[in-house]
Protein backbone atom coordinates (compact mmCIF):
# COMPACT_ATOMS: atom_id res chain seq x y z
CA UNK A 1 0.00 0.00 0.00
CA UNK A 2 0.95 3.30 -0.79
CA UNK A 3 2.11 6.12 1.69
CA UNK A 4 0.67 9.09 2.29
CA UNK A 5 2.52 12.05 0.43
CA UNK A 6 2.24 13.90 3.18
CA UNK A 7 4.08 11.48 5.29
CA UNK A 8 6.75 10.92 2.58
CA UNK A 9 7.82 14.43 2.49
CA UNK A 10 7.25 14.78 6.37
CA UNK A 11 5.74 17.55 6.61
CA UNK A 12 1.83 18.68 7.71
CA UNK A 13 -1.73 18.45 6.27
CA UNK A 14 -1.20 22.69 6.22
CA UNK A 15 2.30 22.86 4.87
CA UNK A 16 2.48 25.89 2.11
CA UNK A 17 4.73 25.53 -1.33
CA UNK A 18 7.52 26.48 -0.18
CA UNK A 19 7.93 23.89 3.12
CA UNK A 20 6.62 21.05 0.81
CA UNK A 21 9.71 22.25 -1.58
CA UNK A 22 12.41 22.40 0.93
CA UNK A 23 11.15 19.06 2.40
CA UNK A 24 11.84 17.93 -1.59
CA UNK A 25 14.60 19.01 -1.80
CA UNK A 26 16.34 17.65 1.35
CA UNK A 27 14.75 14.39 0.56
CA UNK A 28 15.84 14.37 -2.92
CA UNK A 29 19.15 15.03 -2.42
CA UNK A 30 19.37 12.33 0.15
CA UNK A 31 18.26 9.59 -1.84
CA UNK A 32 19.09 10.79 -5.35
CA UNK A 33 20.80 6.96 -7.31
CA UNK A 34 23.84 9.59 -8.21
CA UNK A 35 24.76 9.66 -4.45
CA UNK A 36 23.51 6.06 -3.88
CA UNK A 37 24.46 4.07 -6.49
CA UNK A 38 23.49 0.43 -6.97
CA UNK A 39 21.20 1.54 -3.77
CA UNK A 40 17.61 -0.14 -4.69
CA UNK A 41 16.21 1.25 -1.82
CA UNK A 42 17.69 4.57 -2.03
CA UNK A 43 16.09 4.58 -5.19
CA UNK A 44 12.66 3.92 -4.83
CA UNK A 45 12.66 6.16 -1.79
CA UNK A 46 13.62 9.15 -4.90
CA UNK A 47 10.69 7.69 -6.69
CA UNK A 48 8.26 7.81 -3.50
CA UNK A 49 9.89 11.37 -2.77
CA UNK A 50 9.38 12.77 -6.48
CA UNK A 51 5.66 11.37 -7.03
CA UNK A 52 4.90 12.64 -3.84
CA UNK A 53 6.41 15.82 -4.78
CA UNK A 54 4.55 16.14 -8.28
CA UNK A 55 1.07 15.77 -6.36
CA UNK A 56 1.16 17.94 -3.65
CA UNK A 57 3.40 21.04 -5.17
CA UNK A 58 0.58 21.14 -7.93
CA UNK A 59 -2.39 22.97 -6.54
CA UNK A 60 -5.15 21.48 -8.62
CA UNK A 61 -3.56 17.54 -7.83
CA UNK A 62 -3.40 18.07 -3.98
CA UNK A 63 -6.80 19.00 -4.01
CA UNK A 64 -7.58 16.04 -5.50
CA UNK A 65 -5.27 14.26 -3.65
CA UNK A 66 -7.04 15.51 -0.10
CA UNK A 67 -10.31 15.13 -1.22
CA UNK A 68 -10.24 11.39 -2.57
CA UNK A 69 -6.46 9.97 -1.89
CA UNK A 70 -4.26 8.10 -4.21
CA UNK A 71 -7.50 7.13 -6.23
CA UNK A 72 -8.32 11.33 -7.14
CA UNK A 73 -4.94 11.57 -8.81
CA UNK A 74 -4.92 8.45 -10.97
CA UNK A 75 -2.04 7.06 -12.94
CA UNK A 76 0.42 10.14 -13.87
CA UNK A 77 1.47 10.55 -10.19
CA UNK A 78 1.88 6.88 -9.99
CA UNK A 79 3.95 6.60 -12.65
CA UNK A 80 6.01 9.33 -11.50
CA UNK A 81 4.31 11.98 -13.68
CA UNK A 82 6.24 13.50 -17.05
CA UNK A 83 8.00 15.98 -15.29
CA UNK A 84 9.26 14.02 -12.40
CA UNK A 85 12.14 11.60 -13.84
CA UNK A 86 14.82 12.79 -16.93
CA UNK A 87 16.66 9.75 -18.63
CA UNK A 88 17.80 7.25 -16.78
CA UNK A 89 14.44 7.10 -15.14
CA UNK A 90 15.23 10.34 -12.54
CA UNK A 91 16.14 14.01 -12.28
CA UNK A 92 19.22 15.20 -12.95
CA UNK A 93 21.36 15.74 -9.70
CA UNK A 94 22.45 19.05 -10.86
CA UNK A 95 18.78 20.55 -10.88
CA UNK A 96 18.52 19.66 -7.28
CA UNK A 97 21.20 21.73 -6.57
CA UNK A 98 21.17 24.86 -9.02
CA UNK A 99 17.62 24.60 -7.45
CA UNK A 100 18.84 25.10 -4.24
CA UNK A 101 19.96 28.99 -5.14
CA UNK A 102 16.37 29.97 -4.41
CA UNK A 103 16.76 29.58 -1.02
CA UNK A 104 19.80 32.00 -0.63
CA UNK A 105 17.90 34.63 -2.74
CA UNK A 106 19.36 33.63 -5.93
CA UNK A 107 17.46 32.56 -8.95
CA UNK A 108 15.42 36.54 -9.24
CA UNK A 109 12.12 37.80 -7.60
CA UNK A 110 12.15 39.15 -4.22
CA UNK A 111 10.74 37.48 -1.38
CA UNK A 112 9.04 39.31 1.61
CA UNK A 113 9.37 38.82 4.92
CA UNK A 114 6.30 39.89 7.23
CA UNK A 115 5.82 40.42 10.81
CA UNK A 116 3.31 40.48 12.88
CA UNK A 117 1.32 38.40 15.31
CA UNK A 118 -1.28 40.54 16.17
CA UNK A 119 -2.07 43.20 13.17
CA UNK A 120 0.81 44.81 14.24
CA UNK A 121 3.48 42.78 14.85
CA UNK A 122 2.61 42.63 15.24
CA UNK A 123 4.56 42.72 13.08
CA UNK A 124 2.31 41.79 11.74
CA UNK A 125 2.05 40.20 11.52
CA UNK A 126 3.43 43.35 13.27
CA UNK A 127 3.14 45.11 13.87
CA UNK A 128 6.05 43.38 12.17
CA UNK A 129 8.27 41.89 10.25
CA UNK A 130 10.45 43.75 7.64
CA UNK A 131 9.40 45.08 4.82
CA UNK A 132 10.95 44.92 0.68
CA UNK A 133 9.50 46.21 -2.04
CA UNK A 134 10.56 43.21 -4.79
CA UNK A 135 8.08 42.04 -6.65
CA UNK A 136 7.76 38.22 -6.89
CA UNK A 137 8.07 36.89 -10.57
CA UNK A 138 4.88 34.62 -12.19
CA UNK A 139 4.34 33.67 -15.55
CA UNK A 140 2.36 34.65 -18.07
CA UNK A 141 0.26 37.05 -15.31
CA UNK A 142 2.94 40.12 -15.11
CA UNK A 143 5.23 40.31 -12.07
CA UNK A 144 3.82 41.06 -8.68
CA UNK A 145 3.61 44.83 -7.62
CA UNK A 146 5.69 46.23 -4.55
CA UNK A 147 4.84 46.75 -1.21
CA UNK A 148 3.90 50.67 -0.48
CA UNK A 149 5.15 51.94 2.94
CA UNK A 150 2.69 54.54 4.63
CA UNK A 151 3.40 56.76 8.15
CA UNK A 152 -0.14 57.63 9.60
CA UNK A 153 -0.08 59.94 12.74
CA UNK A 154 -2.55 59.20 15.48
CA UNK A 155 -3.35 61.18 18.42
CA UNK A 156 -3.77 59.68 21.84
CA UNK A 157 -7.58 60.06 21.68
CA UNK A 158 -7.81 58.43 18.58
CA UNK A 159 -5.15 55.17 20.00
CA UNK A 160 -7.81 55.32 23.15
CA UNK A 161 -10.49 54.43 21.28
CA UNK A 162 -9.37 53.03 17.87
CA UNK A 163 -10.35 55.27 14.74
CA UNK A 164 -11.12 54.97 10.91
CA UNK A 165 -9.28 57.46 8.62
CA UNK A 166 -9.73 57.99 4.86
CA UNK A 167 -6.65 58.47 3.37
CA UNK A 168 -5.48 59.57 -0.33
CA UNK A 169 -2.35 57.71 -1.59
CA UNK A 170 -0.44 57.90 -4.84
CA UNK A 171 0.32 54.87 -6.22
CA UNK A 172 1.03 52.44 -9.68
CA UNK A 173 -2.33 51.58 -10.71
CA UNK A 174 -3.19 49.34 -13.51
CA UNK A 175 -3.26 51.69 -17.13
CA UNK A 176 -6.58 52.29 -18.16
CA UNK A 177 -6.09 52.71 -22.16
CA UNK A 178 -4.82 49.07 -21.90
CA UNK A 179 -6.68 47.57 -19.11
CA UNK A 180 -3.02 46.92 -17.57
CA UNK A 181 -2.02 44.29 -20.00
CA UNK A 182 0.67 46.53 -21.44
CA UNK A 183 -0.57 45.89 -25.23
CA UNK A 184 -3.33 47.68 -27.62
CA UNK A 185 -4.48 45.13 -28.40
CA UNK A 186 -4.47 43.34 -24.95
CA UNK A 187 -2.38 40.40 -26.24
CA UNK A 188 0.93 38.94 -25.55
CA UNK A 189 3.30 36.47 -27.41
CA UNK A 190 5.06 33.81 -25.88
CA UNK A 191 9.23 34.94 -25.47
CA UNK A 192 10.99 32.78 -28.12
CA UNK A 193 14.06 32.88 -26.07
CA UNK A 194 12.75 31.19 -23.01
CA UNK A 195 10.26 29.84 -24.46
CA UNK A 196 7.70 30.84 -22.15
CA UNK A 197 9.37 29.53 -19.26
CA UNK A 198 10.62 32.60 -17.88
CA UNK A 199 13.94 31.54 -17.27
CA UNK A 200 17.36 30.58 -19.21
CA UNK A 201 19.65 28.07 -18.06
CA UNK A 202 23.41 28.03 -18.28
CA UNK A 203 25.48 25.21 -17.70
CA UNK A 204 29.33 25.32 -16.22
CA UNK A 205 31.41 22.49 -15.52
CA UNK A 206 33.64 22.36 -12.54
CA UNK A 207 35.92 20.15 -10.86
CA UNK A 208 33.00 18.98 -8.76
CA UNK A 209 30.50 18.39 -11.29
CA UNK A 210 28.02 20.77 -13.76
CA UNK A 211 26.32 23.16 -11.99
CA UNK A 212 23.21 24.37 -13.60
CA UNK A 213 22.65 28.46 -13.47
CA UNK A 214 18.88 29.67 -13.26
CA UNK A 215 18.57 32.98 -13.69
CA UNK A 216 15.34 35.47 -15.14
CA UNK A 217 14.59 35.69 -18.78
CA UNK A 218 16.44 39.18 -20.36
CA UNK A 219 13.95 39.45 -22.80
CA UNK A 220 10.52 39.15 -20.98
CA UNK A 221 11.79 40.10 -17.59
CA UNK A 222 11.09 36.07 -15.94
CA UNK A 223 7.31 36.29 -17.01
CA UNK A 224 7.62 34.07 -20.38
CA UNK A 225 5.48 36.54 -22.27
CA UNK A 226 6.06 39.73 -24.58
CA UNK A 227 4.29 42.61 -25.66
CA UNK A 228 4.03 43.30 -29.36
CA UNK A 229 2.01 46.20 -30.20
CA UNK A 230 2.88 48.42 -27.10
CA UNK A 231 0.17 50.72 -25.42
CA UNK A 232 1.50 54.28 -25.65
CA UNK A 233 -0.50 55.61 -22.93
CA UNK A 234 2.12 53.33 -20.36
CA UNK A 235 4.83 52.32 -22.37
CA UNK A 236 3.72 48.61 -22.57
CA UNK A 237 3.90 48.54 -18.50
CA UNK A 238 0.61 48.07 -18.00
CA UNK A 239 0.84 50.59 -15.03
CA UNK A 240 0.97 54.49 -14.24
CA UNK A 241 1.12 56.87 -11.57
CA UNK A 242 -1.98 57.37 -10.14
CA UNK A 243 -3.89 58.15 -6.40
CA UNK A 244 -6.64 56.23 -4.95
CA UNK A 245 -8.79 56.71 -1.17
CA UNK A 246 -7.95 53.72 0.89
CA UNK A 247 -10.34 53.24 3.96
CA UNK A 248 -8.11 52.54 6.97
CA UNK A 249 -9.52 51.02 10.38
CA UNK A 250 -7.11 51.30 12.85
CA UNK A 251 -7.73 49.11 16.55
CA UNK A 252 -7.75 51.23 20.05
CA UNK A 253 -4.20 49.86 21.98
CA UNK A 254 -1.33 50.48 18.76
CA UNK A 255 1.61 51.55 19.51
CA UNK A 256 4.19 53.53 18.05
CA UNK A 257 6.29 51.30 15.31
CA UNK A 258 2.72 49.24 15.02
CA UNK A 259 1.64 48.16 11.28
CA UNK A 260 -1.15 47.23 9.63
CA UNK A 261 -1.07 45.23 6.15
CA UNK A 262 -3.50 45.79 3.93
CA UNK A 263 -3.21 42.72 1.51
CA UNK A 264 -3.64 43.92 -2.38
CA UNK A 265 -3.55 47.41 -1.61
CA UNK A 266 -0.07 48.16 -2.79
CA UNK A 267 1.24 48.99 -6.01
CA UNK A 268 -0.28 47.62 -9.30
CA UNK A 269 1.96 44.88 -10.95
CA UNK A 270 2.91 45.78 -14.58
CA UNK A 271 1.17 43.78 -17.36
CA UNK A 272 -1.71 42.38 -15.25
CA UNK A 273 0.38 41.18 -12.05
CA UNK A 274 -0.96 40.96 -8.99
CA UNK A 275 -0.80 44.07 -6.56
CA UNK A 276 1.87 44.21 -3.25
CA UNK A 277 0.60 45.19 -0.18
CA UNK A 278 -0.05 48.48 1.94
CA UNK A 279 2.09 48.95 4.63
CA UNK A 280 0.55 51.13 7.51
CA UNK A 281 3.29 52.20 10.31
CA UNK A 282 1.96 53.69 13.41
CA UNK A 283 3.05 57.15 14.74
CA UNK A 284 2.05 58.25 17.97
CA UNK A 285 1.64 62.03 18.55
CA UNK A 286 3.11 63.28 22.12
CA UNK A 287 0.34 64.65 23.79
CA UNK A 288 0.54 67.77 25.67
CA UNK A 289 -1.13 66.57 28.92
CA UNK A 290 -0.94 62.81 29.41
CA UNK A 291 2.11 60.69 29.40
CA UNK A 292 1.65 56.98 28.29
CA UNK A 293 2.04 53.99 30.30
CA UNK A 294 1.20 50.71 28.68
CA UNK A 295 -2.69 50.82 28.03
CA UNK A 296 -2.45 53.21 31.25
CA UNK A 297 -2.15 57.11 31.17
CA UNK A 298 -0.44 59.62 33.57
CA UNK A 299 -1.76 63.08 34.14
CA UNK A 300 0.43 65.70 36.60
CA UNK A 301 -1.98 67.86 38.20
CA UNK A 302 -0.62 70.49 40.67
CA UNK A 303 -2.91 71.16 43.30
CA UNK A 304 -2.36 74.44 46.21
CA UNK A 305 -0.86 73.40 49.61
CA UNK A 306 -4.17 74.49 51.53
CA UNK A 307 -5.99 71.99 49.48
CA UNK A 308 -3.95 69.18 49.93
CA UNK A 309 -4.09 69.71 53.31
CA UNK A 310 -8.14 70.18 53.65
CA UNK A 311 -8.77 68.12 50.67
CA UNK A 312 -11.12 69.60 47.70
CA UNK A 313 -12.67 68.58 44.53
CA UNK A 314 -11.27 69.58 41.23
CA UNK A 315 -12.11 69.21 37.20
CA UNK A 316 -9.38 66.82 35.77
CA UNK A 317 -9.16 65.98 31.88
CA UNK A 318 -9.69 62.76 30.39
CA UNK A 319 -8.80 60.99 26.94
CA UNK A 320 -13.14 61.51 26.69
CA UNK A 321 -13.60 64.84 28.95
CA UNK A 322 -13.31 66.05 31.97
CA UNK A 323 -14.40 65.14 35.52
CA UNK A 324 -14.61 65.36 38.89
CA UNK A 325 -11.47 63.99 40.94
CA UNK A 326 -11.68 64.36 45.11
CA UNK A 327 -8.63 64.87 46.63
CA UNK A 328 -8.55 63.28 50.50
CA UNK A 329 -7.35 65.51 53.32
CA UNK A 330 -3.89 65.59 54.26
CA UNK A 331 -2.43 63.71 50.36
CA UNK A 332 0.95 63.68 50.18
CA UNK A 333 2.92 64.94 47.28
CA UNK A 334 3.39 62.70 44.40
CA UNK A 335 1.02 60.64 45.47
CA UNK A 336 -1.16 59.09 42.26
CA UNK A 337 -4.76 58.71 42.15
CA UNK A 338 -6.30 56.18 39.90
CA UNK A 339 -9.60 56.78 38.07
CA UNK A 340 -10.48 53.14 36.62
CA UNK A 341 -11.26 52.72 33.12
CA UNK A 342 -10.02 56.04 31.40
CA UNK A 343 -6.61 54.79 29.59
CA UNK A 344 -6.85 53.17 26.61
CA UNK A 345 -8.42 50.27 24.99
CA UNK A 346 -6.45 46.91 24.91
CA UNK A 347 -5.27 46.11 21.87
CA UNK A 348 -5.57 42.25 22.61
CA UNK A 349 -9.02 41.44 24.30
CA UNK A 350 -11.75 43.89 26.28
CA UNK A 351 -11.35 46.24 28.55
CA UNK A 352 -9.33 49.44 28.65
CA UNK A 353 -6.63 50.76 30.81
CA UNK A 354 -6.75 53.54 33.55
CA UNK A 355 -5.63 56.99 34.28
CA UNK A 356 -3.31 57.92 36.88
CA UNK A 357 -3.37 61.54 38.33
CA UNK A 358 -0.16 62.20 40.03
CA UNK A 359 -0.90 64.89 42.83
CA UNK A 360 2.51 67.78 43.30
CA UNK A 361 2.16 70.72 45.13
CA UNK A 362 1.68 73.73 44.23
CA UNK A 363 4.50 76.48 44.65
CA UNK A 364 3.44 80.37 44.15
CA UNK A 365 6.38 82.38 42.99
CA UNK A 366 4.47 85.42 43.65
CA UNK A 367 2.75 86.76 47.03
CA UNK A 368 1.80 89.69 48.30
CA UNK A 369 2.85 91.12 51.53
CA UNK A 370 -0.11 90.15 53.60
CA UNK A 371 0.13 86.98 52.13
CA UNK A 372 3.68 86.26 53.38
CA UNK A 373 2.81 87.56 56.53
CA UNK A 374 0.03 84.65 57.05
CA UNK A 375 2.94 81.98 56.14
CA UNK A 376 5.27 83.66 58.55
CA UNK A 377 2.54 83.45 61.20
CA UNK A 378 1.94 79.23 59.69
CA UNK A 379 5.44 78.22 59.59
CA UNK A 380 5.81 78.85 63.67
CA UNK A 381 3.08 75.84 63.77
CA UNK A 382 4.96 72.34 64.40
CA UNK A 383 1.72 71.08 62.61
CA UNK A 384 3.25 72.89 59.41
CA UNK A 385 6.88 72.73 59.60
CA UNK A 386 8.24 69.19 60.49
CA UNK A 387 10.20 68.87 63.93
CA UNK A 388 14.34 68.64 63.33
CA UNK A 389 14.76 65.14 63.49
CA UNK A 390 11.80 63.86 62.94
CA UNK A 391 11.81 61.51 59.68
CA UNK A 392 8.43 60.18 59.44
CA UNK A 393 6.68 62.85 56.89
CA UNK A 394 10.32 62.50 54.80
CA UNK A 395 9.55 58.74 55.09
CA UNK A 396 6.07 58.95 53.80
CA UNK A 397 7.25 60.73 50.96
CA UNK A 398 9.95 58.37 50.08
CA UNK A 399 7.80 55.83 50.00
CA UNK A 400 4.69 57.03 47.91
CA UNK A 401 7.81 58.21 45.26
CA UNK A 402 9.15 54.73 45.40
CA UNK A 403 5.56 53.47 44.54
CA UNK A 404 5.71 55.61 41.22
CA UNK A 405 8.36 53.23 40.49
CA UNK A 406 7.36 49.56 41.70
Amino acid sequence: MKRDYYEVLGVGKSADKDEIKKAYRKLALKYHPDKNPDNKEAEEHFKEVNEAYEVLSNDDKRRRYDQFGHAGVGSSAASGGAGAYGPGGYADINDIFSAFSDMFGGGGGGGRTRGGGSPFGGFEDVFGGGFSGGGRRGRSTGIQGSDLKIRLKLTLEEIAKGVEKTLKIKKQVACTECNGTGSKSGKTETCQTCHGTGEVRQASKTMFGQFVNIAACPTCGGEGQVVKDRCTSCYGEGIKQGEVTVKITVPAGVQDGNYLTLRGQGNAGPRGGAAGDLIVIIEEKPHERFKRNGDDVIYDLAVGFPDLVLGTKIDVPTLDGTLKLTIPAGTQPNTMLRIAGKGIGHLKGGGTGDQYVRVNVFVPKDLSGKEKEQLKELRKSPNITPVPGDHENEKSIFEKAKDLFT
